[in-house]
C-alpha cells in the first residue's frame, strides 16, 4: 500500500488542467483512484474523496486547487461549503439526541416548541417536520441572503407561517427552511445551537473535521465555490446526461421555496458572513474525510447505537414525486435520504444526503462503508454526477 502523488495525465493525455493528485488508496480499489483523477478530463477544479470500510480507511483522495485562479493547491485540510449534504449531518445529530430519550420521531413539533402551534400547526410530528412534508418549504417575506443570518426573525417567521398544504399529505424540499425548523428543535430541546450541539457530541467523538458556524480563523482553509456558469470547458467525448424532451414548469411555490433568496455561490455562500452564520440545511463546512468520519461513527456505534440508527432511517416518504423538485426522493423519518436511486450504491438500506453542486456523503449498513465526496466545482447543467459514479465504481471494487 503506497502513498500515491500523480500527475493528471489521464490515457497519456495532459489535459488542460494540471492537477496534482494526492493522498492514499489501498491496492484493491485502485479503480478508484483512477476515476477520481480522471474526473478532471472533465469540469473538476479541486476536490476530495474519503471512504471507508469497516473502519478502515481504504481511501482518501484529494487533489486540484481551491480556487478559480489556480494558485492555492488543495490539501487534506481543505474545507468545502456542502450545501445540502449538511441536511445528512443534522440528521445524525438529531438522531443523536432521539437516542438520548430527549424526543420521539412522533412526538408533535409543539410540544417542544409551542409556537410552532399556529395556524392549525400543532399536530405536525417532528417525522413530518425532518420528511420535508410539513409543508414549509417557502418562506412567506421576501428574503435577501443577509436576512438568512437573523436566526431568531427566521425562526419566528416559520412559526407563525400556515402550511402551503395539509401536513403529512404529500412531500416537497424545504431547501432551505429545513435546517431553521430543525435548529430551531434543537435549540428548544437542548439550549444549544445545532453547530455547538454537532460539535460537542459529534465531532469531539470522531475527531471530524466539519463546522456549522465556521470560526473566522478557518476561513483561510475554505476553498471558494465555482458556479456552474463558470467551468471550464470539457471534453466532447464525456457522455453528456440525457434530458426530458420538454421539462416540466415549475411550480410558483417551487420557484419561491428555491429562489427567495437566490443564494449565489460565490459571492454569497464564499463571505465571511456565510461561513460564520448557522445555516443548518445549507452551509456545513467540511473536509470529505470529516463527513467520512462522522458517517462511520453512525456504523460502529460511536456515535448512536444500532437501534437508534435504525429508527432514524425508518422510510417514510416513498413512491411519490417531491412537490417542489418534481422527483421521487426516498426519505427517513429522521430526514435522510434513503436508496434506490440516491446515488448511494447498490444497498437499499444506504442513507446519507447529496449537496447542490454535487458533493455527497452517505453510509451504508450493509457494507459498513461510509463514503464522501466533495469538490468546489459546481455540476455543470447535462454533466454525468461526480459522486454516484465514483460510488459504483467502488462498490464494484468489493
Amino acid at each position: 500500500m503506497d502513498y500515491l502523488k500523480l500527475d493528471l495525465d489521464h490515457n497519456g493525455k495532459r489535459t488542460h488542467l494540471t492537477a496534482p493528485i494526492t493522498g492514499y488508496t489501498d491496492p484493491q480499489f485502485t479503480p478508484v483512484r483512477d476515476a477520481f483523477a480522471a474526473l478532471w478530463d472533465g469540469p473538476e477544479v479541486g476536490a476530495s474523496l474519503c471512504i471507508y470500510v469497516q473502519d478502515q480507511k481504504v481511501v482518501h483522495l484529494w487533489g486540484g486547487f481551491a480556487d478559480l485562479a489556480q494558485t492555492r493547491p488543495w490539501t487534506p485540510d481543505t474545507l468545502v461549503n456542502v450545501y445540502s449534504t449538511t441536511k445528512g449531518i443534522v440528521a445524525l445529530a438529531l438522531a443523536h439526541l432521539a437516542g438520548t430519550g430527549a424526543f420521539n420521531y412522533q412526538d408533535p413539533v409543539s410540544q417542544y416548541w409551542p409556537a410552532f402551534a399556529a395556524h392549525d400547526k400543532g399536530a405536525i410530528t417532528i417525522n413530518e417536520l425532518l420528511s420535508h412534508q410539513a409543508g414549509l418549504c417557502a418562506f412567506e417575506q421576501d428574503l435577501l441572503v443577509a436576512d438568512l443570518y437573523d436566526w431568531n426573525a427566521i425562526v419566528a417567521s416559520l412559526a407563525r407561517a400556515k402550511p402551503a398544504w395539509a401536513p403529512g399529505h404529500g412531500a416537497g424540499y424545504h431547501s432551505i427552511s429545513w435546517g431553521f425548523l430543525a435548529g430551531a428543535l434543537c435549540r428548544n430541546l437542548t439550549g444549544q445551537t445545532l453547530g455547538e450541539y454537532i460539535q460537542t457530541h459529534l465531532c469531539t467523538l470522531t475527531g471530524a473535521d466539519f463546522h456549522l458556524g465556521l470560526d473566522p480563523k478557518a476561513h483561510r482553509r475554505c476553498a471558494d465555490l465555482i458556479g456552474p456558469n463558470r467551468a471550464r470547458n470539457q471534453r466532447a467525448d464525456l457522455a453528456p446526461v440525457r434530458q426530458p424532451a420538454r421539462a416540466v414548469p415549475r411550480s410558483d411555490l417551487a420557484i419561491r421555496t428555491q429562489e427567495n433568496p437566490i443564494i449565489r455561490p460565490y459571492q454569497d455562500a464564499c463571505s465571511s458572513a456565510w461561513r460564520q452564520a448557522e445555516i443548518p440545511a445549507s452551509n456545513g463546512h467540511a473536509t470529505a474525510e470529516g463527513l467520512a468520519k462522522l458517517y462511520q461513527g453512525a456504523l460502529n456505534k460511536t456515535l448512536i447505537a444500532e437501534e437508534t440508527r435504525q429508527q432514524a432511517c425508518i422510510r417514510t416518504v416513498s413512491n411519490q414525486p417531491d412537490l417542489i423538485l418534481n422527483q421521487f426522493i426516498e426519505r427517513s423519518q429522521g430526514g435522510f435520504i434513503l436508496n434506490p436511486d440516491a446515488g448511494f450504491g447498490p444497498n437499499q438500506l444506504a442513507f446519507g444526503h447529496n449537496g447542490a453542486g454535487g458533493s455527497s456523503a452517505f453510509a451504508d449498513p450493509e457494507a459498513q462503508v461510509a463514503f464522501a465526496y466533495v469538490m468546489n466545482q459546481m455540476q455543470p447543467e447535462g454533466t454525468q454526477p461526480r459522486a454516484p459514479k465514483l460510488a459504483e465504481v467502488f462498490f464494484s471494487c468489493l
